[in-house]
């Protein structure tokens, strides 16, 4: 239940389309549901605005599919990242429209309300080809929150020609996710660019000395541009829900 739906549902009954006993009925729903191996918090959505999103890593693809029915079933659609090819093809099977993104491993069955739509464009800007993975990801999941989206892919500071001829792209963005690996020095650079919020995500990408994107993480976080913010690596989803908070305020 969103709060779009709880407000609605208010005001019907102020104005006497709804009574009061339908209305305590829909709302007197339990706010989570236990099943063996999972307990599904379904007021998240209206807390926070978006309904719990599944994280499908270390679950079969039968527990993700049962969540994403219960899921579905309160909600009218679902989000699930990291996903495996096997419990992406479950998905495929179970939900008539779901939409998988191979490449970005999420799976995501649009409801019929659409959510409210933050302020302005999220810009999704890669510094590599190797780093769009982690871009996909963030890009269904701002999909998924309503958002409208602009990228900039490959233009990281090995060239760092290619970002300033889309400058004023750039510069007209809400809220920015740089995501890079190898140094992570582009969140830097655009950090000390832009005036909008600069969310950056540090990816795996990387020869040894990178540790597995460590080096890109401690360097977004040592960042001598003020404000810049970090999530943790690889974690696309993290950044586009902290756009989402952003936007949203």
């Amino acid at each position: 239940m969103t709060r779009e739906r709880v407000r609605d549902l208010l005001a019907r009954v102020a104005d006497g389309t709804v009574s009061p006993d339908h209305a305590l009925d829909d709302l007197s729903k339990e706010p989570f549901e236990s099943l063996d191996f999972a307990t599904i918090d379904h007021h998240r959505a209206l807390r926070q605005g978006y309904p719990e999103v599944i994280y499908g890593e270390g679950k079969t693809p039968d527990q993700i599919v049962a969540i994403a029915e219960r899921i579905a079933e309160r909600h009218g659609g679902f989000l699930a990242t990291r996903l495996s090819e096997e419990s992406s093809a479950a998905l495929s099977q179970r939900f008539r429209g779901v939409e998988i993104n191979a490449l970005g491993r999420t799976a995501h069955l649009r409801g019929a309300q659409s959510p409210p739509a933050g302020r302005g464009t999220v810009m999704i800007v890669t510094a590599g080809t190797s780093d769009v993975p982690v871009a996909e990801e963030a890009f269904v999941t701002a999909c998924g929150l309503g958002y409208r989206i602009a990228r900039l892919t490959d233009v990281g500071v090995a060239g760092i020609h290619r970002l300033l001829s889309r400058k004023d792209e750039l510069f007209s963005a809400a809220v920015v996710i740089v995501i890079a690996g190898m140094d992570g020095a582009l969140a830097s650079v655009i950090g000390g660019l832009v005036r909008a919020p600069v969310i950056a995500v540090p990816t795996s990408v990387g020869y040894g000395a990178s540790f597995g994107g460590i080096s890109a993480l401690l360097a977004m976080l040592n960042s001598c541009a003020a404000g810049v913010t970090v999530v943790n690596i690889d974690n696309g989803f993290g950044a586009a829900m902290a756009a989402s908070r952003i936007n949203h305020v």
